[in-house]
């Protein structure tokens, strides 16, 4: 009895031993690590729920399998303690790891669960401002001025209940949704203090890395370059703290890869974007990884490699233009050029950002095809992009694409 018991003693202090090392390797972001130390101590005896949604988060920040299993028992384990608050939450980082996965089915499903849970109980809730998050996000395509409105509600609702994260994830969004709607100067004082959040610590590292990837997707987005570099820079340093990252490492050498082709390093670049792919494989983003090894490829002049590269990245749902119109001009296909990227840039119309990514190689494919007018008009377009004024409403201008449809009369083709 006295050898039992004695067992059982060792037994706990193995389990409680275990249970303080997956603390502090979480604390550390030794992602890694707290995952082993946790999930051993969990096969022994159940953790309780705050050791338990410190396990949920290593499972998803190392990129395991078993993060959605781990989520799904912390949200069930906060309802049955009748917190379903707590239980939203949960659900709401399920659902975000399974947008990454791109099980977008079930994580609608949970994030309607979550709001089930909040409307049923009428709570005035932080989570409730989290769950605005994704409602705003789905409108952002097609509604960028509804989509704001949705973020500024969830950072009042941030700021009611004094909640960092949700605070940086809806200023995040709120930038993002102003770059489109043309006012940068407000964006990008909104953008700047969330990553001084981000690199002051201040959020954990599931928003952290999110908003990282955002704000540097809406310098690219409005061509500001500096800032691009700047904080892809910044990015790389978090994901370098944390080796065992998983979700944002890809992301980031893709980042990467774009600011180092921009700055001439092709070979640096091609590395960044190889290991993307690897990162990414399996996952949504890995589209964009690809687009950007077909753009290196064509512009060291391997054109099969990037031919079948930017078909790949079609495949996985990234579209390849302007790349691929670029690549049939190197290929001397001028006329397959022009009629894809004119294609892009009248798709194009109402999305200043596509527009302006489009435009530098619409210029000079039309240049290449003889149409001077098409491309000084694009040119207009560019420099307007580039400066404070394009932001602000102007005038209706004879678009790229009607001049090639009807050129004025005063003025020839290749005049």
């Amino acid at each position: 009895m006295k050898v039992a018991r004695k067992t059982c003693v060792r037994d706990a202090d193995v389990v409680t031993s275990g249970i303080r090392a997956g603390q502090d390797a979480f604390q550390r972001r030794a992602w890694r690590e707290a995952y082993t130390q946790l999930s051993a101590a969990d096969r022994t005896e159940r953790l309780d729920i705050d050791d338990l949604q410190r396990l949920a988060t290593a499972a998803h920040l190392t990129g395991r399998d078993d993060f959605a299993d781990l989520w799904t028992r912390a949200h069930q384990e906060c309802l049955r303690r009748g917190d379903p608050a707590r239980a939203a939450r949960c659900a709401f980082w399920l659902a975000r790891g399974l947008i990454d996965a791109g099980e977008t089915g079930r994580a609608g499903g949970w994030l309607a669960r979550a709001r089930r849970l909040i409307d049923e109980e009428a709570l005035d809730c932080a989570e409730r401002g989290y769950l605005l998050i994704p409602q705003a996000v789905a409108r952002f395509a097609e509604d960028p001025a509804g989509a704001l409105e949705g973020f500024v509600a969830a950072g009042q609702i941030a700021e009611q209940f004094r909640d960092r994260d949700l605070a940086v994830l809806a200023q995040m969004g709120q930038g993002r949704a102003l770059v489109v709607l043309g006012a940068p100067a407000r964006a990008f004082a909104l953008l700047d203090e969330v990553m001084v959040a981000v690199t002051s610590d201040e959020v954990s590292s599931l928003t952290a890395g999110d908003v990282l990837c955002g704000a540097i997707e809406a310098c690219q987005n409005a061509l500001d370059m500096r800032r691009a570099t700047e904080w892809t820079a910044a990015l790389s340093g978090w994901c370098d703290t944390q080796p065992d990252l998983v979700p944002f490492r890809g992301n980031c050498l893709v980042h990467r890869a774009e600011i180092m082709q921009l700055h001439g390093d092709w070979d640096d670049a091609v590395d960044a974007a190889t290991r993307a792919c690897e990162w990414l494989s399996g996952r949504p983003a890995v589209g964009e990884a690809l687009y950007r090894c077909a753009e290196l490829y064509r512009v060291r002049g391997q054109f099969e490699e990037a031919e079948v590269t930017y078909r790949a990245a079609m495949d996985a749902g990234r579209q390849p233009q302007p790349g691929l119109a670029l690549l049939r001009l190197a290929q001397g296909r001028v006329e397959d050029a022009e009629a894809a990227i004119r294609r892009v840039v009248d798709e194009a119309e109402d999305d200043r950002v596509r527009r302006s990514q489009a435009l530098a190689a619409y210029v000079e494919i039309v240049l290449t095809a003889g149409d001077v007018d098409s491309g000084r008009v694009a040119v207009d377009d560019i420099r307007g992009s580039l400066l404070p004024r394009w932001w602000t409403p102007q005038p209706r201008r004879r678009r790229p694409q009607d001049l090639w449809r009807d050129p004025p009369p005063h003025r020839g083709r290749g005049a």
